[in-house]
């Protein structure tokens, strides 16, 4: 009713059309379960039915696009659209998030709603080891080879490639996430994407998002709840002369109020 996702799968109604993943990750992969072309098409088929196939090609015609994952894969493409959708003014606030390997040959999308920490976790263990695992597969397979095709040369090339830059993705969401990564839904969603600032692909947003994570380092953002999750002992230490910082972080009890200073008496005429 009030145009939110549900919280629970308990909140859906019986026989709900939609596949949502409850923890927040949909994964442009064909093939894969949890594949974000996947709901898309449920939505134009519940809402077009037999014409699904063609209001799916018209509206690629209109995006200039060859299909709807190219769309959905280019940066400059529908995450543009939707940051410029969710900014007002000097607030930008997207809450739909790709994180991608350094080519953008493969990105997990966040909703920013389901964030825990332990979301990065199963980023991990669900999806990029799982498909380490399989261009790994693919790799050894083509490598046992005797011979192999150009066509062959190339696919391994590109796996090759792919499987690097698999490995450097899990490497940094793993550091970020031992950081640790503990998002508050309360710190806004800039602070809260800060620490994934090399993963995004949309530079305007990636530059942005590193200014952000530059000035949570030096502490200019230390009422945030992640900025505590981080750095507990400066925060703490911070929290002795300064009250508000105290209070937002629950931590009063450390705050070290001056003395107070002797009242200077009148002196009489």
């Amino acid at each position: 009713a009030d145009g939110l996702p549900p919280t629970s799968t308990e909140a859906l109604p019986p026989n709900y059309p939609i596949d949502i993943p409850f923890n927040g990750i949909l994964v442009d992969d064909e093939g894969h379960s949890s594949d974000i072309i996947t709901p898309i098409r449920q939505v134009l088929d519940l809402i077009w039915g037999d014409q699904a196939g063609d209001i799916e090609q018209e509206a690629c015609q209109i995006l200039r696009v060859a299909n709807l994952r190219d769309y959905i894969a280019k940066p400059s493409a529908f995450f543009a659209e939707h940051l410029s959708r969710y900014s007002k003014s000097r607030r930008q606030a997207p809450i739909y998030w790709p994180l991608s390997t350094r080519s953008g040959g493969y990105t997990l999308w966040l909703y920013y709603h389901r964030l825990t920490d332990q979301t990065l976790y199963t980023c991990i263990n669900d999806f990029v080891e799982p498909k380490l695992h399989q261009v790994n597969q693919s790799t050894t397979q083509l490598r046992s080879q005797t011979s192999r095709t150009r066509d062959e040369d190339k696919r391994l090339e590109t796996l090759q490639s792919l499987e690097l830059e698999l490995i450097d993705f899990r490497d940094e969401l793993l550091r970020i996430a031992q950081l640790p990564y503990k998002p508050n839904l309360n710190d806004g969603v800039q602070i809260t994407a800060a620490p994934l600032w090399p993963l995004f692909g949309l530079k305007k947003w990636q530059t942005k998002l590193k200014d952000t994570w530059k000035k949570l380092e030096k502490g200019d953002y230390d009422w945030a709840h992640l900025a505590y999750s981080i750095w507990p002992d400066r925060v703490r230490e911070k929290c002795k002369g300064d009250k508000s910082l105290a209070i937002a972080h629950d931590l009063e009890a450390l705050y070290e109020a001056p003395p107070e200073q002797p009242k200077k008496s009148r002196r009489k005429a």
